[in-house]
């Protein structure tokens, strides 16, 4: 596993981009930053903290979490808001977000202030339909991470970092889910955070305290463990032009410094499945 960038304090929502590369945010320091396929490291988007997710829109824009989830330009200008912190049950923000065929935004809030000592409170899980409009569609979740489709659809997997599971839905035509199933336990103490879905079904679940990838097969069986050279993984994406390239972001905690958080890279044996732009519209400027 290679090292391609270093000096965050906490690494999250690595999202591909075929012709920019890597984009991913730096949590408490802020900013979008950008490594080119030349392995360059740029600032993509200035300032923003608190981005737990994103994803591309297919009007070459992008998606951003945070304490609203925003559709910005790629370069973070005409920022628009289309789910607001503030009109969800907590009040709190939004984690991890993924994107389904349609290009609807499946994204969980979360029910407590994760960094500021808040009481642990569950949260939802929300989906953002193509005309904006926004569903609450599961509940109970004490602490959303990852999310991710199954190649077919048909599966919406979440991680539940707080209770230590990933859990799997049954995805409806409407786009709602099913009530939830346990999909993999996570061993006490090494957390489930990001993940992301490989074309062959494997789930590749980042280990938060773990130093490792889990990769699970379709059924839930554990395939294999991933070593990453820091303890706190923080989330997985597939990149690299044939989706084979597994790029590994980590925090700072329990690494040798307060801003170690850093990107790592590694061919991986399948591709990664495709991640489908979202196509909400946006609100009227």
């Amino acid at each position: 596993m290679k090292e391609l960038a270093t000096g965050y304090g906490l690494v999250e929502g690595p999202v591909w981009h075929e012709t920019l590369g890597l984009l991913y945010s730096d949590v408490p320091n802020g900013g979008v930053f950008r490594i080119a396929k030349d392995g360059s490291v740029s600032q993509q988007v200035p300032k923003r903290r608190g981005i737990g997710g994103m994803a591309l829109h297919a009007d070459g824009g992008l998606i951003m979490g945070g304490r609203d989830i925003v559709v910005t330009d790629i370069d973070g200008s005409n920022m628009q808001t289309l789910l607001a912190g503030a009109d969800t049950a907590a009040g709190v923000g939004f984690n991890d977000l993924t994107t389904d065929a349609a290009g609807r935004i499946y994204v969980g809030d979360l029910g407590f202030k994760v960094f500021g000592g808040g009481e642990p409170k569950p949260g939802f899980l929300h989906v953002i339909d193509l005309d904006g409009s926004d569903r609450v569609i599961s509940d109970g979740i004490m602490l959303t991470n990852g999310l991710g489709f199954s190649p077919d659809g048909r599966r919406l997997y979440h991680s539940d970092a707080r209770a230590d599971v990933v859990r799997v839905y049954d995805v409806l035509a409407d786009g709602s889910v099913s009530g939830w199933q346990p999909f993999a336990h996570i061993q006490k103490g090494e957390t489930p955070d990001g993940l992301a879905v490989a074309a062959d079904g494997s789930v590749w679940v980042a280990l938060a305290h773990g130093g490792a990838v889990a990769v699970y097969e379709p059924d839930g069986t554990l395939r294999e463990r991933v070593p990453v050279p820091l303890p706190m993984v923080t989330s997985v994406c597939f990149g690299g032009d044939d989706l084979q390239d597994l790029y590994v972001v980590t925090g700072s905690r329990g690494g040798p410094s307060e801003n170690c958080g850093s990107v790592f890279v590694m061919r991986a044996p399948v591709a990664g499945l495709p991640v489908a732009p979202a196509r909400v519209t946006r609100p009227a400027p």
